[in-house]
C-alpha cells in the first residue's frame, strides 16, 4: 500500500478492481464508508460478480474476466485525449517529459527488439536520450513526438470506449461515466484511491494489472497524496504488513532490479533517469500478446 487503511477516508472516489473488501476485507472497508459518509466519495466497482462491494457501490461496472488491461487502457486514453491530467505534477513527478531513442517503436502487438526464437526482447532501443551529463534529455512542453509523454498518448489511441466494450463487455454508458467520474480527480484538490486484492495480484498478467492503474495514479497526481494511491489489500496480518512496509521506506529505490517500456508509468529515482529530483517512469503497458516485461528499466544502458 502506498497508504494507509485510515487515509481512505481522505478519499474523493473509491475504485475497486481486483477485490471485493466489503466481504474479504470488513473491517477495512469500514474506511471506505467513513469517505462515504464524511467525504461525499463515491465508489466505483469493476468486477465480474455482482458482488458485496458491488451491492453498496454507486456505480457498478462489470467486466469479463481477465479483461482489465483494456478497460485501464481505454481509461489512460479518455485522460489523454480529454486532457484530464494533473499537468504540473505530472512534469515534475513523473518521465513523461524524457525523450526516448529514435530506434524505440511498437507495431503489431510488439516493441522493438523482439527476439522470437529467443521469445526475448533486446532492450537496447528502449533507453532515452542522454545529454553531455549524461542525463536523460527532456521536453518539458510534453511536444517533442519523442518524448514519453507523446510516445503513451500515440500507443493508448486505440482505446477507445468501442474498442473497450467490446473486449470487455462493459456497456458503453456505464464504462464511460465511470471513466468521468476518474478524471474529475486530475483536479489539485481532488484524490482517488485504487484498492485491490488477488483478483488482480494472483492474474496471470497480475503485474500488468497493477502497473496499468499505477500509471493512472500518475497521471491524475494520486500517488503520495492523502485519499490517494495504489491500495493492496491482503489476506493476512503479516502479509499486509509486509506490504505496508513500504510506507516507512520512501527513499528506496525499489525500481532498480528490473525493466519496462521506455513509454510506460512506474517508480523509479535512479540518476540514469531522473534530473536531479525525483521522478516516475511512465510506459506503455499493455496486454498486447507475450509484448510486456513484467518489471521496471531505470537506467540509460542495458
Amino acid at each position: 500500500m502506498t497508504n494507509t487503511w485510515a487515509d481512505i477516508k481522505n478519499s474523493n472516489l473509491v475504485v475497486i478492481m481486483g477485490g471485493n473488501a466489503a466481504e474479504a476485507h470488513p473491517c477495512g472497508f469500514k474506511w471506505v464508508t467513513e469517505a462515504k459518509a464524511h467525504n461525499k466519495a463515491k465508489l466505483i466497482v469493476v468486477d465480474p460478480r455482482f458482488t458485496r462491494s458491488a451491492a453498496v457501490a454507486d456505480l457498478y461496472v462489470p467486466i469479463r474476466a481477465g479483461s482489465d488491461i483494456a478497460w485501464l487502457g481505454g481509461l489512460i486514453n479518455h485522460l489523454l485525449t480529454n486532457d484530464k491530467i494533473q499537468h504540473e505534477y505530472v512534469k515534475a513527478y513523473t518521465n513523461a517529459a524524457f525523450i526516448v531513442k529514435a530506434g524505440f517503436g511498437f507495431s503489431d502487438g510488439l516493441f522493438t527488439g523482439y527476439d522470437a526464437q529467443k521469445r526475448d526482447y533486446d532492450r537496447s532501443s528502449w533507453s532515452y536520450e542522454l545529454d553531455d551529463d549524461g542525463y536523460a534529455k527532456i521536453d518539458e512542453t510534453l511536444q517533442d513526438p519523442r518524448c514519453v509523454f507523446q510516445l503513451m498518448k500515440t500507443h493508448y489511441a486505440r482505446y477507445t470506449a468501442e474498442m473497450v466494450e467490446r473486449i470487455c463487455g462493459s456497456p458503453k454508458d456505464k464504462l464511460v461515466q465511470a471513466w468521468q467520474w476518474i478524471a474529475e480527480t486530475s483536479a489539485p484538490d481532488r484524490a482517488m484511491t485504487s484498492m485491490y486484492a488477488l483478483g488482480w495480484t494472483q492474474h496471470s498478467k497480475g503485474s500488468q494489472n497493477i502497473r496499468t492503474m499505477a500509471m493512472v495514479q500518475l497521471l491524475l497526481g494520486n500517488i503520495g497524496v492523502a485519499g490517494g494511491g495504489m491500495n493492496a489489500l491482503r489476506g493476512h496480518s503479516n502479509i499486509q504488513g509486509l506490504t505496508d512496509l513500504g510506507l516507512s521506506r520512501c527513499g528506496r529505490d525499489s525500481s532498480a532490479t528490473g525493466r519496462t517500456t521506455p513509454n510506460s508509468l512506474s517508480a523509479s529515482r535512479s540518476p540514469c533517469t531522473a534530473r536531479k529530483r525525483p521522478r516516475t517512469t511512465i510506459s506503455a503497458t499493455t496486454g498486447c500478446q507475450s509484448s510486456m516485461s513484467p518489471t521496471t528499466y531505470c537506467g540509460p544502458s542495458s
